[in-house]
């Protein structure tokens, strides 16, 4: 298993799927669409049945029930698209054996090193076998881990077919990492009652609650004129956007907070005397609270609006997903049979809210309800993502043993 696992992802992460959420198609860049029709030959390669992929890339997939129990269908997840917080062109992998605990050098020239001292979890996986960037892009492990896990536990129930299960259906889709993940996913199509997504980060996790989340975007306009004349005349779109930012509480941001704390995130501020744009991201668990984070957003606006002129200040608020609990708590027992097949694997369970979103946080919300199980990665997005290819075998064995554990449970 080890060599497969290490095989799949090492040429998944090569192909540059980073998605563009400039660009309205689906999928929103070319690579995604060269890596799903690579994954519609390999699951067909290992045996899987009714294998489609449609105009927009989602790639959908059976493997047959062996038991003639009632087992519900339940769906394992991933997503195609890597981050565009950091390049994912040219992504050199670099494997690590039996990992000693130092400082790994990802690129002597420009002295990019991954050390305990910054990355204190790293001592965590002495022993293992990690694999990580060369220090010049991130790694892709979100999601490309999530997509090799799938494929191998797929792969290793075909093979053993005395591990009995049910109807088991497998989706791998575009565009998760600007929101889009889910919007042409044919729920009706998929056909399972359940799902997961194998989307989270180090061991353990476990999480069926996200955020509640909107995104808000501000556009001032100003006046230009010559300086050396411009008393009484020019409007300075930029001093406007600071003063509206500086008008959101400093402490709710993302650097600042944790748990079940919400934020207000500038994602990014461009302009001039002009006009001056800004994008931020509004995040909490509470729905009420976030409605209040919307309402402040809102009441700013209104106030800059009386003091500079109508006209001057347009605000954009959109809803993204919502907090996927309210959906999942209702047939809870899929959270706990994640939970059951972790422990029976020796792994501790550790149930926490996602700080961010998955699909399932959105398909649940479409009818089907999915919580996001862990991939074994670290540090997503950045030069110093790495992976343990030894939790990446244990995160596969999970979803086996999930699929055990329904059949096991039907009558």
């Amino acid at each position: 298993m080890k060599n497969e696992i290490i095989n799949r992802f090492t040429s998944y992460v090569k192909v540059d799927t980073q998605s563009n959420e400039e660009n309205p198609s689906c999928p929103s860049t070319p690579g995604q669409l060269t890596l799903a029709n690579a994954l519609v030959k390999e699951l067909q390669s290992i045996g899987m049945e009714e294998v489609t992929i449609d105009d927009n890339g989602y790639v959908m997939a059976t493997l047959p029930a062996n038991t003639d129990k009632d087992v519900p269908t339940i769906g394992f997840l991933a997503h195609i698209d890597t981050a565009t917080d950091f390049t994912g062109k040219n992504v050199k992998p670099q494997l690590v054996e039996n990992y000693d605990g130092r400082a790994l050098t990802l690129h002597e020239k420009l002295d990019i090193v991954l050390s305990p001292n910054e990355f204190p979890s790293l001592k965590d996986y002495e022993g293992h076998t990690l694999i990580t960037t060369d220090g010049t892009t991130l790694l892709g492990a979100d999601n490309k881990a999530g997509i090799a896990e799938i494929m191998t536990a797929m792969d290793h129930l075909i093979q053993h077919p005395e591990i009995k299960h049910g109807k088991i259906r497998v989706a791998f889709t575009p565009d998760e990492e600007i929101g889009r993940g889910p919007h042409k996913f044919d729920v009706d199509a998929f056909a399972a009652q359940f799902a997961y997504t194998v989307d989270g980060g180090p061991l353990g996790e476990l999480e069926y609650e996200s955020f509640n989340a909107a995104s808000a975007k501000i556009k001032i306009s100003g006046t230009n004129i010559h300086p050396g004349t411009a008393k009484g005349k020019m409007v300075n779109s930029a001093k406007i956007a600071m003063e509206f930012h500086n008008m959101l509480p400093a402490a709710e941001a993302p650097e600042h907070t944790e748990g079940y704390e919400g934020f207000y995130h500038l994602l990014s501020f461009q302009g001039d005397v002009e006009e001056t744009r800004l994008s931020y991201i509004i995040r909490d668990f509470d729905r009420q609270k976030f409605n209040e984070r919307k309402e402040y957003m809102t009441h700013i606006t209104k106030e800059l609006k009386e003091k500079y002129g109508q006209k001057r200040i347009q605000l954009e608020l959109q809803d993204q997903y919502f907090n996927m609990r309210e959906k999942i708590e209702p047939v809870k027992e899929i959270v706990d049979i994640a939970h059951e097949a972790m422990e029976k694997l020796g792994i501790q369970p550790k149930i926490s809210p996602i700080r961010g979103g998955t699909d399932g946080s959105q398909l649940s919300y479409m009818g089907l309800p999915t919580p996001n199980i862990f991939t074994g990665g670290e540090n997503f997005h950045g030069k110093y993502e790495f992976i343990s290819v030894d939790n990446m075998m244990l995160a596969t064995k999970v979803i086996v043993e999930i699929a055990s554990l329904f059949e096991r449970k039907a009558k």
